[in-house]
């Protein structure tokens, strides 16, 4: 079904209306893969919004036979993960979503379970927003980006629980991953706002993390259930003994975005604070574990250029 009513077959459950959101450019090997567990989910979805940046008929084709009520959106234009997240997410609300249910092409749920459990949940500690343990698809024991707790960076699922005694060991508050499986209410949406289109790629999840934080609005991380993702770890470089990690993404492109995005971010409230351990940690990697002062100058650039606001592409 290319285009139906959000509300046709919704589950009586109490929930309202949950609507899938999906970004994808040129990749539908992996949406194929990721549409087949979203659609036997065990709370199934009341609708699907696929958003393809790459505009292609075999991905309409695909979407079109799901086994879900879904809405494909083709753009002619690559809006990037952040403008097709704002684009699918405003289509949902458009349809009368309660939650909206994000997530990427590269990765799905670990398994049917996965919705009800964030439903749940989210009811069970009055969250604004909740998140699965996002872990590593070819080894899901493991997280496919390192998280740190205090001072302790964490790479294995099972090194996120702290305390078997604790009744709130199933959620960890204030922490999550926000396009790889996050339910967001509508009324959170309402408050934080959407993506922004100017960051493209990279960077526009860490942006909404910042408006959540500085809403006030109760989320987290619930721990009892993951979406799989490719391994990310390989970009986060540790320095000083991995007290501390930095970024270096694997080609030039990566780069632009990533660094050029941060230079934004970092200098928006909520982030401002984070100013000097970022300059102690670039230029320890560039200077010290790389060797690389053009490195480093290139980096200095393409941060200017995000704090100044400049956002071509």
């Amino acid at each position: 079904m290319s285009d139906g009513a959000a509300r046709d077959g919704a589950v009586n459950d109490g929930a309202g209306t949950i609507v899938g959101v999906v970004v994808t450019h040129k990749r539908r090997e992996l949406l194929a893969e990721s549409l087949k567990v979203l659609a036997t989910q065990s709370r199934p979805l009341d609708h699907l919004v696929v958003v393809d940046n790459g505009d292609e008929d075999a991905v309409r084709a695909l979407v079109d036979g799901a086994d879900v009520p879904a809405t494909y959106l083709g753009s002619k234009h690559n809006l990037g993960g952040a403008g097709g997240f704002a684009l699918g997410i405003l289509y949902a609300l458009s349809l009368g979503a309660d939650w909206v249910w994000l997530a990427d092409d590269d990765g799905r749920p670990e398994g049917p379970d996965v919705l009800a459990t964030l439903l749940a949940c989210a009811r069970e500690h009055r969250l604004a927003e909740v998140s699965p343990v996002v872990a590593d698809i070819a080894d899901p024991d493991r997280l496919a980006f390192p998280l740190r707790r205090g001072v302790v960076w964490r790479r294995l699922r099972s090194e996120l629980f702290t305390d078997a005694d604790d009744p709130n060991e199933n959620l960890l508050p204030g922490i999550a991953s926000l396009f790889n499986g996050a339910l967001f209410r509508a009324s959170t949406i309402d408050a934080v706002g959407v993506p922004d289109l100017r960051l493209f790629v990279r960077g526009d999840e860490v942006e909404v993390h910042r408006r959540l934080v500085r809403s006030g609005l109760p989320f987290g991380t619930c721990l009892t259930t993951a979406y799989l993702h490719p391994d990310g770890a390989d970009e986060f470089k540790p320095i000083l003994g991995g007290r501390m990690h930095t970024q270096y993404p694997d080609n030039d492109t990566k780069r632009f975005f990533t660094y050029r995005n941060r230079g934004y971010l970092l200098s928006q409230p909520g982030l401002r604070r984070l100013l000097p351990q970022e300059w102690v940690r670039f230029g320890w990697y560039f200077l010290v574990t790389r060797r690389d002062p053009k490195g480093l100058l290139e980096w200095v650039r393409l941060r200017r250029l995000g704090r100044r606001e400049r956002f071509e592409r």
